[in-house]
């Protein structure tokens, strides 16, 4: 997981790079990030705290009572 402070240092690094001429897959993959990850952290608009732990999951079927 990553904290949003860190997010937004990438986010900011990324572009930096981005526009200095550097192609934004490569500059994506220098942090060790996938560009969906990337473009994931764009849309949301405010980089928030990672939501999986937050996330509502099914009960599994062989559960004990």
């Amino acid at each position: 997981m990553t904290f949003p402070s860190d997010r937004l240092l990438a986010v900011e690094l990324i572009e930096e790079a981005h526009n200095g001429g550097a192609r934004l897959k490569l500059a994506v993959k220098e942090l060790g990030l996938s560009l969906r990850s990337f473009q994931r952290w764009k849309s949301e608009g405010s980089l928030t705290y990672d939501k999986r732990p937050f996330a509502t999951r099914a009960k599994p079927s062989f559960k004990l009572y």
